[in-house]
């Protein structure tokens, strides 16, 4: 398995001042080896409780009893499953010292687990775990990490074929057991139909009318199907910007898959060669290439945005940090140009540069203010914004 010292840095630090962390992620993303690497490094005793395990469950019943005497590191993975926990942590965490920390583990957004955000404010800090990112696999990974996504053991799969077969294990996995683990009554096979159809609108804009008529529900029905999949870490849900310009501007939100590997499955392309020949790969790339800018500049989702005006001008990526704006554009290309809407963002946003990232191998000038920006050297070439 690839170690993830950003990560590891990151949570080890946090736990170092909050009595509370939780590292949140999709499921089978590697918050359970994270963990084990961190109860490794650790000096003081630790406790893990897998509250998959019914033995562990079992040792639970009592939460406070079994939890008030340990000291050191107490590990809880899988929190989602026991949300009756957090009023529990409350009280240990409010306790003098405290004796122990607490590290747990979940698959779902502190939105859906609405108890953490009530029970534990002021108490508990958050790090997300995302798929593997380029810094972690290698420049030269890059191409494989595009097709098979960042999911650990898809990733790290012996071949392409067995990549996909653990991608579409994964999909089935998510539907029928995870999914109502979470307490949500959705039918398997109305959900599967309705990632697949996100996966054909990769990139483009929100249309809940239209996903609802194909799929015979209401447009506030699948609005909560998107909201399921957004708060388990598998979509993003990119807002658009907008302000008080002269031009009228969208307001829907555009959507991503997280990981390119479970939008190739959805789409059902099973190889790199039938992914170049695919009319979505051009939105596949921009998505993944979008995932590895956020994670570089390591910035939250409420300050990404993307920005289009009825007028045609717009913008793939505005990141907002303070009173920086930074401007961004995807294209799968060795040889980008500059469109006419990069000149209208500029004016119009106020940016401090455009970065258009490409497939080249090169990282070079294009005009003032505007730069190519190879995706395979965004580690070495662009900044942190903090």
């Amino acid at each position: 398995m690839l170690d993830r010292p950003r990560h590891l840095t990151a949570v080890t630090d946090l736990l170092s001042w909050n009595p509370v962390v939780a590292v949140l992620g999709a499921r089978q993303v590697g918050k359970t080896t994270l963990a084990q690497e961190i109860v490794r490094r650790r000096a003081e005793p630790s406790t893990v409780f897998d509250l998959e395990s019914a033995d562990d469950l079992a040792a639970l019943t009592e939460p406070l009893l079994a939890l008030r005497s340990l000291e050191g590191l107490v590990v809880l993975d899988e929190i989602q499953r026991r949300p009756d926990l957090f009023p529990v942590l409350r009280v240990l965490a409010d306790r003098p010292g405290p004796p122990a920390r607490f590290l747990i583990l979940g698959s779902a957004s502190p939105d859906l687990l609405r108890q953490s955000s009530e029970s534990l404010a002021g108490r508990i800090a958050y790090h997300e775990l995302p798929p593997l990112s380029l810094d972690e696999v290698g420049a030269e990974a890059l191409l494989k990490l595009w097709f098979r996504g960042g999911f650990p053991r898809s990733f790290l799969a012996e071949s392409d074929a067995r990549s996909s077969q653990w991608r579409k294990n994964f999909v089935r996995t998510f539907l029928e057991r995870d999914i109502p683990a979470l307490g949500l009554r959705i039918p398997a096979a109305t959900l599967e139909r309705f990632w697949s159809m996100l996966a054909h609108v990769h990139g483009d804009l929100w249309n809940g009318s239209e996903l609802g008529r194909a799929l015979g529900v209401t447009a506030q029905t699948v609005r909560h199907y998107l909201e399921v999949l957004t708060s388990t870490f598998l979509i993003r849900t990119l807002q658009p910007w907008h302000e008080n310009l002269a031009k009228r501007q969208v307001k829907a939100p555009k959507i991503y898959f997280r990981d390119s590997g479970l939008l190739h499955t959805l789409l059902r392309i099973g190889s790199s060669a039938a992914l170049v020949r695919h009319p979505k790969v051009g939105a596949s790339w921009e998505g993944f290439a979008l995932e590895a800018v956020a994670a570089r500049l390591g910035v939250d989702l409420d300050r990404c945005y993307f920005w289009r005006a009825h007028t045609g001008a717009e913008l793939d990526l505005l990141v907002i940090s303070g009173d920086r704006r930074l401007g961004f554009e995807f294209k799968r290309t060795s040889a980008p140009t500059v469109r006419r809407s990069v000149h209208s963002a500029l004016a119009d946003l106020g940016l401090e540069r455009v970065d258009i990232v490409h497939a080249g191998e090169r990282t070079f000038p294009l005009r003032e203010r505007v730069r190519a920006l190879a995706l395979s050297r965004i580690w070495e070439d662009l900044e942190p914004v903090e």
